[in-house]
């Protein structure tokens, strides 16, 4: 009753009032005989106590204990029981306990550990430490529950106090006597006056509680506590990190665990910065398998690490405000604090992905299930570095080929990863090396897409992290340039040169890295060297020069040595170097904010003049390598801007030489004896005095040549016709850039004659001797250079007269070229002039040219064998068009006796033309090459291009396209290099970015259009002077030959560049939209406010309106590929998917003949028709029907018509293209079927009778087609039959033998019927392997072996259906005879009375009778035997050799 007496005065806050009672002294006689009831419960008390061991102490002492604690309370709990006033002795003790701890410092003491007593001496019964005495008592049972009364009430009196001064937190303290004892007498109701208390207590005094109830609870108390806890989190978000650590720590049942994870969830959003590390490990930490993906996937949407971490902005800021010392600011979250925090939810998410393989599998799939880019956020990345940072090597893979994937499909793109590493870079830090190796890893991937990823990466890591990181990527990149394999090596340099741009500072510290590359030179190509000297010299000859100077002794001596090389290649990396540290040490200087040019320091102006002197007495001797120079020289000045110092050292005396070297005075007559006769030609100027001194200046350097041959003479300059072009083009930079980009002072040589032969001498080239016939080839090949060099200068001149003089040069090139291709074919082994002189070796191109000249394929660009007259335009190269070679194949007729080759081959021997060429594409299209002669008159004139001049520049431009446009995957280099550099001729087409050529392809658009509207016309007209046909009386076959592939270059030219796969990035989107417009404003149709998927309708209608004048079928199936390209861009993928296969279809079913009137044919057509036939079939809504309308129509109706003619439905199909159609036919079925849905034991009855039907379509296409080989049994189709019906045959085995097993007992008949028709095409396949036997053909053996065992796999698959429908007395088998594909039976097996050999075959039937089923399976066999031998002896008659 005491106790409870004193409850209320404990529970106030008045504890002060008690303390003020005046104490009586314990030095009194214990034995008074009138003591107040607290003083006698509190000497009852400590009597107890110090008989039991422990002795009370005063205030700021601790309390001694004598003995080990356990003894202790043993000796007090038999004190208790022993006592004659038990088990009332208990309520005393209590009241002693309470009045004792009313002083706080007594109860501080009672809290705190009790010391050892040393003083008697005996202290080794007593360990170093004991426990507190509140916590001792706790652990006596019979004290347990009255004492956590006393402490839970005596909470209250300190909640509000903090710590003291000591530091002790009482509340604290007195929790933590409550944890790890021994037994707990009431543990629920424990439980429940502590959760009273959560709900009264401060915030501090709350996580106290509630991080302390795992310790202190029961397991049985644990799923109570944790629902009790779980409303707790969900009313106040302050206490969430004690919640849920405490939760952690319980051992709950899972469905507690998912309502509680839930909840968490659902409170994301509001929960504190500092406190989300918690919440997310919680999260992870309590998913099973089954739900990982689930719960991931929700944490991963509304998690937001954005909102974590504050803007740079802010951030600056803030800590400007904290470096004020504003009282306001420390409480807001600094930039460094968030950055922890984003730090420790992201080794949370670690921790968890590394010990449970589902978590990691589970954020991969929630990635990867994301499918929009604004969707995917910088946790995606941040967790893919994460996943490819654990041990595990699956987890590795997968992080590499998610990230691929979404950067393929441009779901991740660099917008984001910029964002990421911009806000959390010190973060990023953390994972630097899986940052490194998935960037080395993307810039290794022979996927294009997915390169310039890696690129960034490595980009920002330099830009964001520390000199170690930078040190790193440096390093890293240098390993790619040495890898030697091209795209890699392009892309390292690239970032290279946009390092040292953006951070030259940086880069300068690590530029003895960069200078490693110089020794592993040997796999660069040209341009890949001049990016590194570009590189380097920017380093150390920069303008900031100081930093990277200890590199440039090391420069100047590697260009010295390189230069004083006899071997071409290193004196050609020489030069390059040479001129690139010319064009940085002579870079024109910017002042500051003026941006005025600051004249070059006259030092350093004489190492640039000291330079070109020591690259000029190097090239002396060498014209191939002065014309590189020249070119080198050119190439820079274009590219860069020099200081005007520089400028006028090159070119002053540039005019002056070139006139002494090349430019000869008109006299009465020319001394001197030529192997050809002298004569002016193509002159435009009328009265010109001057001429090129071309035909005198070749036979000269064939003089020196012999002489130097023959005889070791002291090297000198030699003027050689090679250095003509880069000269010339030398001169004409030098102007431009001297005069703003006035050419009036040369202007003369665009209309200039040219000293050569009269070309009458082609009439009889046969009888000329073989110098005299590579004499006049080479003069060809140097007029028309010379030619396109004239054309490059002046292309983009505004007057008329200069336009008509530009237009009559590509005209004298077209002629020439002609005249050429003859020449050549009457002088085989013939080794053209060196026109692009950073390529390979003229060494490599001398030895290959004593190859063989029955050789004609090319070996390498630049390295060559040639061919012979009799040999077609086919011998192309990697560059080859359909278009020229057709061209070249259509006018050989005409040209019977005058045979001619192409010039596909020797093109790396023709100067490059310049990307500003084209703009003469902007000129109209002459139906006929009719120019007005007369060039002076005042009268402006229209320029007109002619249909060979047309021809000429789409060719040219096209092959551009395909070399910049059309990313190929890259590809390691093969140990031996056979061939040459495949980017031989497009130096500097190189030097532009695919973006500029883009948009440069996008503005002649227009132009391109007209032209295409022109050729669309011009067929229209014709087709209609001649009542629908092409091959009229009047049609002129070489305007209509040349018309044709104009037509069709205009459209593949427009097809590859809008098949550039840089428009699918965001910021080419309005470039696309742009080139769309084009096209869709030809419609008369307002482009400006259109979509992307209207601009994609138009364009598709307007180029579907030209399919009725399609002159060829290349031509067709280049609209068709274009029209698939356009579609491909947006809008209704189904329509346009329905057009263009529509479209297929009629040019399928069309007869295309040539302008003379024959059916077009030849290994190009057939490459054609495959090519269109495949995309009907890609494009139609149901392959199945379409194939079964060409076998079961098509094929039948050629069966019956005559040998050369064709079918009456499918025009393109005849004898000579049925290898063409059955190819097609067989792989589109075979794609086919592996597409239809696999069975499922949950089909309803509709469902598997769609796939029943399908299937059944499937099975009777594929036994026409295999029946067809009873007709056409040429090698060709056999193997195209054994081929596909073996995968036909797998693919059935794997996804249609389950459905019939589900579908036997509801559509027995259907399954019955299905299976015969396949038996039978098996039963083909079998005599088609005994067939190939007897043949003895490898080509055919080889796809024996694996078609038997397919054929026995279905034999027994069939059985195990039957089985497992209970039917298996419905199958029997007998062993099937080989015979030939007649049916006869091979001889040599009659003999033997078992076969290991023989297949075996199968009957399934209905379960009847075994006699009847028998003799039924018999007459079947037979029938179906007569049908097919009747059908043989019918096509027997009409079988083609084919």
């Amino acid at each position: 009753m005491m106790r409870k007496k004193r409850r209320p005065s404990a529970g106030k806050g008045e504890g002060a009032t008690s303390t003020t009672k005046a104490k009586k002294s314990r030095s009194t006689a214990p034995k008074s005989k009138e003591p107040a009831p607290e003083e006698t419960n509190e000497r009852v008390f400590g009597v107890f106590l110090r008989e039991a061991g422990v002795t009370l102490k005063q205030a700021g002492t601790s309390n001694e204990i004598a003995v080990d604690q356990i003894v202790f309370q043993k000796r007090l709990q038999k004190q208790l029981q022993k006592s004659p006033r038990y088990p009332g002795i208990v309520q005393e003790f209590a009241a002693g306990l309470e009045s004792h701890i009313e002083d706080p410092e007594r109860f501080r003491n009672c809290l705190l550990p009790c010391v050892p007593r040393l003083s008697d001496g005996n202290s080794d019964n007593v360990s170093s430490f004991q426990e507190s005495l509140l916590r001792m008592l706790l652990g006596i049972e019979m004290l347990q529950t009255v004492i956590i009364n006393t402490l839970l009430e005596k909470l209250p009196e300190f909640m509000f106090d903090g710590a003291g001064d000591g530091g002790l937190n009482i509340p604290h303290t007195i929790i933590n006597q409550f944890k790890w004892l021994d037994r707990v007498m009431d543990s629920k109701e424990l439980a429940a006056k502590l959760m009273e208390l959560v709900s009264v207590a401060p915030v501090e005094v709350q996580r106290d509680i509630i991080s302390s109830l795992p310790e202190i609870l029961e397991d049985s108390q644990h799923n109570d506590i944790a629902k009790e806890l779980n409303s707790l989190l969900q009313e106040n978000t302050q206490i969430t990190v004690p919640i849920l650590d405490a939760l952690s720590s319980l051992n709950l049942s899972s469905s507690i665990l998912t309502e509680v994870r839930g909840a968490v969830m659902v409170t994301l959003a509001a929960v504190q910065l500092e406190d989300l590390p918690v919440v997310v490990k919680f999260i992870l930490h309590s998913v099973s398998a089954s739900d990982a993906y689930e719960v991931v996937r929700d944490l991963r949407k509304k998690l937001e690490l954005e909102q974590c971490v504050l803007p740079l902005v802010l951030q600056a800021s803030q800590s400007l405000i904290k470096s004020k010392g504003s009282a306001g600011s420390a409480s807001a979250p600094s930039a460094g604090s968030s950055q922890d925090s984003v730090t420790l939810i992201l080794d949370g998410i670690k921790s968890a992905v590394r010990f449970q393989k589902t978590i990691s599998e589970a954020w991969l799939k929630a990635i990867e299930s994301v499918d929009e880019e604004e969707d995917h956020k910088v946790l995606d990345l941040l967790v893919l570095f994460i996943l490819h940072s654990t041990n595990a090597n699956q987890s590795r893979r997968g992080a590499e080929r998610v990230l691929k994937v979404k950067v393929r499909s441009g779901f991740i793109q660099e917008v984001l990863l910029q964002r990421t590493f911009r806000d959390y870079a010190q973060v990023m830090r953390g994972y630097f090396p899986s940052i490194l190796a998935l960037a080395q890893s993307l810039l290794r991937s022979p996927d294009p897409c997915v390169v310039p990823f890696g690129g960034h990466m490595y980009r920002h890591s330099f830009t964001a992290f520390d000199s170690y990181c930078q040190q790193e990527v440096v390093g890293s990149l240098v390993t790619h340039v040495c890898s030697g394999v091209g795209g890699e090596v392009d892309m390292a340099l690239e970032l290279l040169c946009g390092l040292v741009t953006e951070k030259h500072s940086e880069m300068a510290l690590y530029a003895v890295f960069v200078k490693g590359i110089l020794d592993y030179m040997d796999n660069l190509t040209p341009q890949q060297i001049r990016r590194l000297f570009h590189l380097l010299s920017s380093l150390a000859f920069g303008q900031q020069q100081q930093q990277g100077s200890h590199i440039q002794d090391d420069m100047h001596i590697v260009i010295r040595k390189q230069l004083s090389s006899t071997v071409p290649k290193y004196k050609r990396i020489g030069i390059i170097g040479a001129v690139r540290i010319v064009g940085s040490m002579g870079a024109a200087r910017l002042k500051g904010k003026e941006s005025k040019n600051v004249s070059l320091p006259q030092e350093t102006l004489r190492h640039v003049t000291a330079l070109l002197e020591l690259v000029k007495s190097s090239i002396e001797s060498s014209p191939e390598a002065a014309a590189l120079y020249y070119d080198e020289l050119s190439n820079l000045m274009l590219s860069s801007t020099l200081d005007p110092q520089v400028q006028e050292n090159i070119g002053k005396c540039v005019i002056d030489d070139f006139q002494v070297d090349f430019v000869a005075d008109l006299g009465p007559e020319m001394s001197g004896s030529f192997p050809l006769t002298p004569c002016v030609m193509y002159d435009l100027e009328g009265q010109g005095n001057i001429a090129i001194n071309l035909l005198p200046l070749l036979a000269n350097d064939i003089k020196t040549k012999g002489e130097q041959h023959s005889q070791t003479t002291k090297a000198h300059k030699r003027v050689s016709p090679l250095g003509l072009c880069p000269f010339f083009r030398l001169l004409r930079v030098c102007e431009h850039r001297l005069h703003q980009g006035d050419l009036d002072e040369i202007d003369g040589l665009l209309g200039c004659p040219l000293i050569l032969t009269d070309m009458d001498v082609m009439e009889k080239m046969e009888s000329r001797s073989k110098a005299e016939r590579e004499f006049l080839c080479t003069l060809l090949f140097y007029t028309i250079n010379w030619f396109r060099e004239v054309i490059n200068a002046f292309c983009e001149q505004k007057e008329t007269e200069m336009k008509m003089k530009v237009m009559t040069r590509l005209q004298n090139i077209t002629y020439l070229q002609t005249l050429l291709e003859r020449a050549l074919a009457v002088t085989p082994g013939f080794v053209p002039p060196v026109a692009n002189f950073d390529g390979e070796s003229t060494d490599g191109v001398t030895l290959s040219s004593a190859a063989p000249v029955s050789k004609a394929k090319k070996d390498g660009a630049g390295k060559k064998r040639k061919a012979p007259a009799k040999i077609s335009s086919e011998s192309g190269s990697q560059l080859d068009e359909a278009t020229e070679a057709e061209k070249t194949q259509q006018e050989q007729p005409e040209k019977e006796v005058r045979h001619s080759v192409s010039l596909v081959p020797y093109r790396p021997y023709f100067r490059e033309l310049d990307m500003e060429v084209l703009n003469v594409l902007q000129c109209g299209l002459l139906s006929c090459s009719l120019l007005d002669s007369e060039l002076h008159t005042k009268v402006r004139e229209e320029v007109l291009l002619g249909p060979a001049e047309l021809v000429f520049l789409l060719e040219d431009m096209h092959r551009k396209l395909e070399f910049s446009l059309t990313a190929a995957p890259a590809k390691r280099t093969p140990f031996f290099k056979g061939r040459a550099d495949k980017s031989l001729g497009f130096s500097h087409l190189q030097q532009r970015s695919p973006k500029d050529i883009a948009s440069y392809c996008v503005q002649l658009l227009p132009a391109l259009c007209s032209h295409l509207e022109n050729c669309h016309n011009h067929f229209q007209t014709m087709m209609s002077e001649n009542n629908g046909i092409v091959d009229g009386p009047a049609t002129d076959v070489q305007e209509h030959n040349l018309m044709s592939s104009g037509y069709q270059l205009l459209l593949q030219v427009l097809n590859t560049t809008l098949s550039w796969s840089g428009f699918s990035q965001p910021g080419q989107r309005s470039l696309l939209k742009k080139a769309l417009g084009v096209l869709a404003v030809r419609l008369k149709e307002e482009s400006a406010e259109l979509t992307l998927a209207q601009l994609v309708k138009h364009s598709f209608k307007y180029l579907v309106n030209l399919r009725g004048t399609m002159p060829s079928l290349s031509a067709a199936l280049c609209l068709s590929q274009l029209l698939s390209t356009v579609s491909e861009k947006g809008g209704d993928p189904a329509a346009f998917r329905e057009q263009t296969a529509s479209l297929a279809k009629q040019f399928l079913g069309q007869g295309w003949v040539t302008a003379r009137g024959e059916r077009e044919r030849g290994n190009k057509f057939n490459e054609a028709l495959h090519t269109l036939l495949r995309m009907y079939l890609e494009h139609v809504d149901d392959v199945l029907k379409a194939v079964e309308e060409i076998a079961a129509v098509g094929i039948p109706e050629l069966l019956r018509a005559s040998k050369d003619e064709s079918s009456t439905s499918w025009p393109t199909l005849n004898r000579s293209t049925f290898l063409v159609f059955y190819k097609v036919l067989m792989a589109e079925l075979e794609k086919a079927i592996r597409k239809i849905p696999a069975a499922n034991v949950s089909d309803n009855t509709e469902a598997q009778n769609e796939k029943l039907l399908t299937w059944n379509l499937a099975v009777r296409d594929f036994h026409v087609l295999v029946n067809l080989v009873k007709v056409f049994d040429s090698r060709p189709v056999l193997n195209v039959c054994l081929k596909y019906g073996r995968l036909f045959l797998e693919s059935f085995l794997k996804l249609g033998m389950p459905l019939l097993d589900n579908s036997f007992k509801r559509h027995m008949e259907d399954v019955q019927s299905l299976l015969k028709t396949f038996q039978l095409s098996t039963r083909q396949l079998h005599h088609m392997c005994g067939h190939s036997k007897i043949l003895q053909d490898t080509s055919l053996t080889n796809h024996v072996p694996a078609l038997k065992k397919s054929l026995e796999l279905f034999v027994y698959r069939v059985k195990a259906m039957l089985m497992l429908n209970n039917c298996q007395e419905a199958f029997w088998i007998g062993n099937l005879k080989n015979r030939n594909l007649k049916g006869e039976e091979i001889l040599s097996q009659r003999s033997q009375e078992s076969d290991e050999d023989e297949d075996e075959d199968e009957e399934p039937r209905s379960p009847l009778p075994r006699d009847q089923s028998e003799v039924e399976a018999a007459e079947t066999d037979s029938e179906e035997s007569k049908a097919v031998n009747g059908e043989v002896e019918e096509e027997d008659a009409t079988d083609d050799s084919d």
